[in-house]
């Protein structure tokens, strides 16, 4: 009997512990980033002159051959809180709680995209950041065409269930 309660105890602590790291996990999540991961398959094909009504004008634009390549770019600065040295404003011998200071962070995404025949053939996406923050930027230039873009879930039939 005490082996049995240990181990429901033991698989409770596994389960909330399972859940916490699980909460923990989905709370890094950016769902912009996820959208603009979407946008690399969602807007191939799309015609130059959407692309031209929804994006904008490019920041630069190439051709090579047949291949067009509009470049967009998109940056922001991020300021955090942030404690300083020792000292603080009062000064010695005064102080010793640390000043008050920012901590500035850049983001920043160039998305090129590749069209051919005037229609978009593929999207690249970089930057000087990296990971998450960079394509959670990039959603900033794709936003407007994706909701262009048809939803890609299964519609409901209408027809009447038999």
């Amino acid at each position: 009997m005490r082996r049995m309660m240990a181990g429901n105890g033991f698989g409770a602590i596994l389960l909330a512990g399972g859940l916490l790291v699980g909460g923990l996990l989905g709370g890094c999540a950016n769902p912009a980033a996820d959208q603009a991961m979407i946008a690399q398959n969602a807007l191939v094909g799309m015609p130059k002159q959407t692309l031209l009504s929804c994006a904008g004008v490019p920041e630069r634009q190439a051709t090579a051959g047949d291949l067009e390549f509009f470049t967009y770019r998109s940056n922001r600065l991020i300021s955090y809180p942030a404690w300083g040295g020792y000292g603080g404003y009062w000064g010695y011998p005064y102080g010793g709680w640390g000043g008050y200071g920012y901590d500035v962070t850049s983001v920043d995404c160039e998305a090129t995209f590749t069209l051919r025949n005037g229609v978009v053939e593929r999207i690249v996406y970089g930057g000087s950041s990296s990971g998450g923050s960079r394509l959670g930027q990039c959603y900033a230039i794709v936003q407007n065409c994706l909701a262009q873009v048809p939803s890609q879930s299964p519609q409901p039939s209408m027809a009447p269930a038999r």
